[in-house]
């Protein structure tokens, strides 16, 4: 029997076969949130393998909850921990403040870079190389000299890899569920408020014992139990980056075989062998026709990558031409420039009013935390109900916020303080309100869009809030004014939000109740949210 070209042309052609793969060769990208392009190669993978909804899945669930709670512990509990750099380092408050605003921000400014290379990579290495960073992060901070060097280490490398840390897991965890994603999502979630609630006494303890710079060493060794945790993610699906590898190489493989003419037996003469050349001449083109054809390619290449990003720029000019959309952008803004404030600031108001001598055992940032926690869950829960409306609950949730930060200056004792920080706690867990809210205003199709560009606002916020409020405070030398402050933006935010969507809501009812039935197994979108 003779092999001929064409059969080695036809087996190239063919899909590569893997024990838990069936792919085609050819890829394509999608520009992602803020512009990022993602790779969508694995599609049709991820289409045909339907996600197991428990098995390993469940061991996964408990590694990202681990994940979550190892890497966001600290970043959760900063407010312990900004008293004791106040004192080592003598610094204005607004200057330090900076560490644990970046620490926030910068993961949700990120986030569709972090995302990008959890589709791409996958979650297991992702989680892995996040884990060296929270960690190398952590005991960097406990050799800082000062507070611009704790700004690089703690605020922006360990932000950053508590948001590579949050991407893959809610990726991993929208591959192994869809029927129970939401219950998956809930429990990984709220790793990192159970993290907050216990590191900021351990963090106490760990200051007594062995001073600001050990309590940062081991935590950091703790960190390091994150890539523990990225070993049981065993992927379902190979990332887009070993696929384009993959295809690469089959490319290669079918231009030699097209270059290089083959051996093709002579009836005859059985012991001589012919050259039959199939592509014609196979001199080399000279090299002016090399550098015009590569000059080509690349303004092909240019006029592509041109024409998707104007199309991404006309799509995201549409979305913000929705009043509800812009109205969440603002709140969004509003909120978090001053709902971030009393996380960092709320126990060095209680240590400088003389409402507490010291730490307490129960810090106001374990009490935020473990109500955030609960806060999730419950508003999780109260969305799924027919007659709620998501918009309003999160406008009501931000109205209370607002109403609770003004009344910070006013409470002249430790308990009243302990009731505020659960509120805001609970009000923080509107988090959990915030995907679905903005399903129905701008549906399933453009969330990953939508989403990028509201974490980038709720970032920039992020990073901004808490040295503003610092700055106040070294200028007024009282926290009263920047508790005013913080309060007085996020009522504006909730009211603003209140009334734009009561106002749109005949016009644009179509468009806040779009069904997302469609988008219920693309993963991918979910994953890019992170």
């Amino acid at each position: 029997m003779t092999w001929t070209i064409n059969d080695t042309l036809d087996c190239l052609k063919e899909p590569v076969q893997h024990p838990e793969l069936n792919l085609p060769r050819k890829s394509s990208s999608f520009p992602g949130c803020c512009g990022t392009f993602i790779n969508m190669s694995t599609q049709s993978t991820q289409n045909t393998k339907q996600a197991p909804d428990g098995g390993w899945g469940w061991a996964i669930v408990v590694a990202s909850f681990m994940g979550q709670l190892l890497a966001y512990g600290s970043p959760q509990s900063v407010g312990v921990l900004y008293p004791e750099w106040l004192n080592t380092f003598q610094d204005g408050k607004g200057m330090t403040a900076w560490v644990g605003s970046l620490v926030s921000g910068v993961g949700l400014i990120a986030s569709p870079i972090c995302s990008a290379c959890v589709v791409n990579f996958g979650a297991r290495p992702v989680t892995i190389f996040s884990g060296v960073m929270v960690s190398g992060g952590l005991m960097l901070s406990a050799f800082a000299p000062n507070v611009q060097f704790l700004i690089f280490s703690y605020g922006i490398v360990v932000g950053l890899g508590c948001g590579l840390v949050y991407a893959a897991t809610v990726t991993i965890i929208c591959q192994y569920f869809d029927k129970r994603r939401g219950l998956a999502l809930g429990i990984v979630t709220t790793g990192s408020s159970i993290g907050g609630f216990l590191y900021a006494t351990v963090q106490n303890e760990l200051i007594a014992l062995f001073g600001l710079n050990g309590c940062l060493l081991l935590i950091g060794c703790f960190a390091l139990n994150i890539i523990a945790c990225a070993g049981l993610m065993r992927p379902l699906h190979l990332p887009a980056y070993y696929l384009k590898q993959r295809a690469a190489l089959a490319e290669k493989v079918e231009e030699k075989v097209l270059e290089k003419p083959p051996v093709v037996e002579d009836p005859i003469k059985k012991n001589q062998s012919v050259n039959v050349p199939i592509t014609g001449e196979t001199k080399d083109p000279p090299p002016f026709e090399k550098s015009l054809v590569s000059y080509a390619a690349l303004v092909r290449l240019m006029m592509k990558k041109q024409k998707e990003y104007s199309e991404y720029l006309r799509s995201t000019v549409e979305l913000l031409q929705n009043w509800v959309f812009v109205a969440m952008c603002v709140s969004l803004f509003a909120y978090c420039l001053g709902a971030y404030t009393p996380l960092l600031f709320l126990e060095d108001l209680a240590q400088s009013e003389g409402l507490i001598s010291g730490i307490s055992k129960i810090p106001l940032v374990s009490i935020m935390s473990i109500a955030a926690g609960v806060g999730k869950l419950l508003l999780g829960v109260m969305i799924d109900i027919r007659w709620m409306n998501s918009i309003f609950l999160y406008a009501f949730t931000l109205l209370g916020t607002g109403v609770a930060l003004l009344i910070i200056p006013i409470t002249k004792n430790y308990a009243g303080l302990q009731a505020i920080s659960a509120l805001l706690g609970f009000f923080s867990g509107n988090w959990s309100v915030l995907p679905y809210m903005t399903t129905k205003v701008v549906g399933m199709d453009r969330l990953t869009e939508a989403y990028g560009i509201l974490m980038f606002f709720g970032g920039f916020s992020i990073m901004l809030g808490p040295p503003v409020a610092g700055w106040i405070y070294d200028w007024m030398h009282s926290y009263d004014l920047a508790f005013y402050f913080s309060g007085s933006f996020v009522l504006l935010g909730g009211a603003g939000l209140f009334f734009a969507a009561l106002c749109c809501w005949n016009k644009n009812q179509d468009e806040t109740q779009t069904p997302d039935t469609e988008g219920i197994n693309d993963y991918d979108k979910v994953a890019t949210v992170a």
